[in-house]
């Protein structure tokens, strides 16, 4: 019984770094909401385990806990305007320098944002495209305003 509960708690674990991992790389300013990461990463792994005692396989049981993991989280506004700033702005930006210019401009996008009704397809729709021009000329004048 103690080794199942050991296993139980690597699997939070794993789930829970996992997670983390992916927030810091594609939305940083998630990254600190502890709360968010072990509910998510508790839930992933209650669907792992699920899945492999009703008989699927490990394979299975990670493609639904990497579902419930991610669910919301594969389209990223700070992601995309990291990829903004490397396609259209590499003489005004130094791209060593994008991740945190796009930190400090996530907050002001955020308006931008809320027009499109974001899902974890969007980068794959048509509005991604108005999307990325509108980003794009937003940028621009928040550069010149001297926002850097």
């Amino acid at each position: 019984m103690k080794a199942s509960h050991t296993s139980t708690a690597v699997e939070l674990s794993w789930f829970r770094l996992s997670l983390l991992s992916y927030l810091r790389d594609s939305h940083p300013d998630k990254a600190a909401d502890r709360q968010f990461i072990a509910s998510r990463g508790d839930a992933a792994a209650q669907v792992y385990s699920d899945s492999i005692k009703s008989g699927g396989s490990h394979d299975e049981a990670g493609e639904a806990a990497s579902q419930t993991l991610y669910a919301g989280l594969h389209f990223s506004p700070y992601r995309t305007i990291v990829n903004i700033l490397w396609n259209e702005f590499t003489h005004e930006i130094d791209p060593e320098m994008a991740k945190a210019v796009a930190m400090e401009l996530l907050p002001r996008l955020t308006v931008v944002f809320k027009k499109y009704t974001l899902s974890d397809d969007f980068a794959g729709s048509q509005e991604y495209n108005l999307l990325y021009t509108e980003l794009t000329g937003a940028i621009q004048t928040l550069l010149e305003d001297g926002i850097q």
